[in-house]
């Protein structure tokens, strides 16, 4: 094991973490965050987690680090800067386009950071020699609550919006873990400095936040486009507007913003494609063209249905004529979930006449219950 006294270990280590292009290594112990437990398991019993059932069932996991590895003693976490280049925002005035977050616009970031984790932890059980080690790597997609744990590290502390915050980066940092036996000198933990700030909390359109530090994922715009199966839900769609995947806005209008900088890893440099593109062709994307047009993206793993149900949605906010032959085009589509969101897009777009003879014509052959259902609704709507 290699003792809390070796600093010269623990120096070098950061060293390599920022060689490989890390922009921050902090060291924490392997032990639970403080009030971890209570709070995810309050957080839970709220159901707040909305369909993620994955983080009830890993929840003893997720809990306690050590649980994912026996005799754990340390974490490692680092973060890797992938601040924009200009406003995430600036895409969402452009109601035409789609506005893709911020992390999304780009390479795979999972497949980046776990690539330059394993290169680290490669490095630490060299290092540890002739003591052997053992370490595993995690990017987000582990039970592991990196946030809390981020904190506790000294990365920086979990803002208002529950994401995490740094006095050097901003809200842009991905974070990794390198979970391992070895017995590292902790870093101090982070302290917080939203202080009387609410600006993230005013700034969600969806009112996500019930009280400061407290996310209902089932009101996230990220939640809604990412992880949710189904139809968004009618009373949300409006405030979406035209994001597609992912929202960046709480984390846009923080402060702490003005210290950000622009990322430095050529592999998360934002794809042109993908930086406010027009809705009328994503939405006429079938599922061959959605695989080859979102390679090597995080977005490629909603597949398509639910991309395309997206860009409906989008659609229908836009109140846009042009949009309305894409929309129109939709409703024969194979997927419900786009049928039922082609419904909704047109149903805002159509002159009442025109659209009450397209359901005439259209709903009666509808098979699927829910997109019956959005017909029926479509055609009560108030504003008819």
């Amino acid at each position: 094991m290699i003792a809390p006294n070796r600093p010269s270990i623990v120096a070098s280590l950061e060293a390599e973490a920022r060689a490989l292009g890390f922009d921050a290594c902090r060291i924490t112990a392997a032990d639970p965050p403080p009030r971890g437990r209570e709070r995810l398991a309050a957080w839970l019993g709220e159901g707040a987690h909305g369909d993620m059932a994955w983080m009830a069932e890993t929840f003893e996991r997720r809990a306690d680090p050590r649980r994912l590895m026996p005799g754990a003693k340390s974490l490692v976490i680092v973060g890797l800067n992938y601040g924009p280049g200009e406003n995430p925002l600036a895409a969402v005035a452009r109601r035409t386009c789609g506005a893709i977050s911020v992390y999304a616009r780009h390479r795979d970031y999972h497949d980046v950071v776990k690539g330059k984790l394993k290169a680290l932890a490669a490095w630490l059980v060299a290092a540890a020699r002739p003591e052997s080690a053992d370490v595993k790597v995690f990017v987000d997609t582990a039970p592991l609550m990196e946030k809390p744990l981020a904190e506790r590290a000294g990365i920086g502390w979990q803002g208002k919006h529950t994401n995490l915050v740094s006095r050097s980066f901003g809200s842009w940092l991905f974070l990794g873990a390198i979970l391992t036996d070895l017995d590292l000198a902790p870093d101090a933990p982070g302290a917080g400095h939203c202080g009387t700030c609410r600006a993230c909390l005013d700034a969600c359109p969806t009112n996500a936040f019930p009280a400061p530090y407290r996310l209902d994922a089932r009101r996230c715009i990220s939640y809604l486009t990412i992880e949710h199966k189904g139809p968004i839900p009618l009373r949300l769609r409006p405030a979406i507007g035209n994001r597609i995947y992912g929202c960046d806005d709480c984390l846009a209008v923080c402060p702490w913003n003005k210290f950000a900088s622009l990322g430095r890893e050529a592999k998360l440099a934002a794809r042109e494609d993908l930086h406010a593109p027009p809705l009328a062709g994503l939405a006429r994307l079938d599922d061959a063209a959605f695989r080859a047009r979102f390679s090597g993206s995080p977005i490629k793993r909603i597949g398509r249905a639910r991309f395309v149900r997206n860009v409906l949605v989008a659609i229908g906010n836009a109140h846009d004529p042009s949009l309305a032959d894409a929309a129109r085009e939709r409703i024969d589509d194979s997927e419900p979930l786009v049928r039922g969101a082609a419904v909704w897009a047109l149903a805002g777009m159509m002159p009442d006449r025109d659209f009450a003879m397209l359901a005439e014509a259209r709903a009666e052959g509808e098979h699927d219950t829910g997109v019956a259902q959005e017909w029926r609704l479509a055609l009560r709507a108030p504003d008819r």
